[in-house]
């Protein structure tokens, strides 16, 4: 029985192929890539000649069952992306679970992943944050999408188009409002950039003139809800209400106390005083 590597390859600089990598690449039987145009390129830099086989997203039923069956007979494969990790948003999520399915070992070579790395470079809390890969070209799917999120607190991630980044800014900004975004691009190739700026300046920014090159939005969580602050009057209309109900002025102020950040002594005072005053 033959074993699937999924290989992490370079998104931009071929200097992060790891020596690992290399090794898996050269000693395994056959490739599987997204576009063997883009990897031929990857093997004849590194001096890699080996067979590949297409597998992406429109043949990815058909040529997954292939390169079963293939690994069943005792063959090795690598699984590659264009660009990072594959299966990670990528149709090699699909070639992993039918590996899995039939018992087939899956091995991981660990590489570059570009949500991670423009997270990284963001300046943005990193501690809890959410991936959710590409938005839908579909205007009501993309909104749908997003509106799911406009109470998610974690950091969020997202990959995007050139061409589809002026509309998602917009929809991100009418329902996020105008919170704090990275704008990651060109990681590790020669014009890398990171633009800190908020939604509704990127919107405006980038209404007409579109950025070019790959691209990671990376998106600040909802602000967390703070309870507003409550007054000793608020206090002793607590303990109103529970006198109201029989318990006594004492055992009122108390209870009310428990429940507030005022002590016993200023919710009993004020009590007294307004009785006083009555």
């Amino acid at each position: 029985m033959g074993n699937l590597y999924v290989v992490g390859t370079p998104i931009g600089n071929l200097g992060d192929l790891s020596p690992r990598a290399i090794e898996a690449l050269s000693n395994c039987d056959f490739i599987a890539a997204e576009d063997t145009r883009v990897t031929m390129k990857l093997l004849n830099h590194f001096g890699i000649k080996k067979p590949l086989v297409s597998y992406f997203e429109h043949n990815k039923l058909e040529r997954g069952e292939q390169i079963c069956a293939r690994l069943a007979a005792g063959e090795s494969a690598c699984l590659v992306t264009d660009a990072g990790m594959p299966a990670v948003s990528d149709p090699g999520e699909d070639l992993v679970r039918l590996c899995r399915e039939n018992n087939l070992p899956v091995t991981v070579v660990p590489g570059p992943c570009a949500f991670v790395s423009a997270l990284a470079l963001s300046g943005m809390p990193a501690k809890r944050f959410c991936f959710e890969g590409f938005l839908s070209v579909n205007k009501v799917s993309r909104r749908e999408h997003l509106a799911q999120l406009k109470q998610e607190k974690r950091t969020m991630c997202f990959y995007e188009a050139p061409h589809k980044l002026a509309n998602t800014l917009k929809d991100m900004q009418e329902t996020f409002g105008d919170r704090r975004i990275a704008i990651v691009r060109e990681i590790t190739k020669i014009h890398e950039e990171v633009i800190q700026t908020t939604l509704a300046r990127a919107a405006e920014a980038y209404r007409e003139n579109p950025l070019k090159g790959e691209i990671v939005l990376i998106i600040e969580g909802a602000p967390e809800e703070q309870e507003e602050a409550q007054t000793l009057s608020d206090a002793v209309e607590q303990a109103k209400r529970l006198m109201q109900k029989g318990i006594s002025i004492s055992e009122a102020a108390k209870l009310a106390a428990k429940a507030s950040s005022f002590k016993k002594g200023e919710i009993y005072k004020e009590l007294l005083e307004e009785e006083t005053d009555a």
